[in-house]
């Protein structure tokens, strides 16, 4: 090993292998300060995801075992990110925080969900591609465009219920 540690003595350092690799993905997940920068000087909300998911997914090809830890881990992410550490389930919640600021995510859902929808999109497509799939910078950008701009047709009738959607919400479940 690089640092003078033998094998050995690495491991008696952690309680487990999972406790080192949940270091490391931490400590992956702790350098976003070239984003957290961007964020701050209110740099444009789409460009920035795609920045910060196209260098995710390249880690992810680069560290694949660490990768699937990541993407499908063992203890299921909440609603709020971890309060005790960076996560990039925080960095995408702010990241999108800034876009409803900014008048590019709607306003009228919690950041924390929909981050949370976003990073289980992607983190399957992700799976998918470390199983054997093809990977393009585009796939990300699709991704980043389908969640934000949604999968229902445009309509000029948003927010008004269709006939089905009225049938079902007058049954009576008694």
């Amino acid at each position: 090993m690089r640092a003078g540690l033998t094998r050995k003595t690495v491991y008696n350092l952690f309680a487990s292998k999972d406790e080192i690799a949940s270091q490391l993905i931490a400590r992956a997940e702790a350098n976003d300060v070239p984003y957290r920068d961007r964020i701050e000087a209110g740099g444009d909300v789409l460009p920035l995801l795609e920045s910060v998911f196209l260098d995710s997914a390249r880690w992810c090809l680069a560290n694949p075992s660490l990768a699937k830890l990541a993407l499908a881990p063992v203890e299921r992410p909440s609603l709020e990110p971890p309060p005790d550490r960076p996560s990039f389930q925080r960095l995408v919640r702010d990241i999108l925080i800034l876009g409803q600021r900014q008048g590019v995510i709607r306003k009228d859902d919690d950041p924390n969900f929909m981050a949370l929808v976003l990073l289980g999109i992607y983190g399957q497509a992700m799976l998918s591609v470390l199983a054997g799939g093809q990977f393009t910078d585009d796939e990300i950008t699709h991704i980043i465009r389908i969640v934000v701009e949604g999968i229902g047709e445009r309509s000029s009738r948003r927010g008004v219920l269709s006939q089905n959607s009225r049938d079902l919400a007058q049954i009576d479940p008694a």
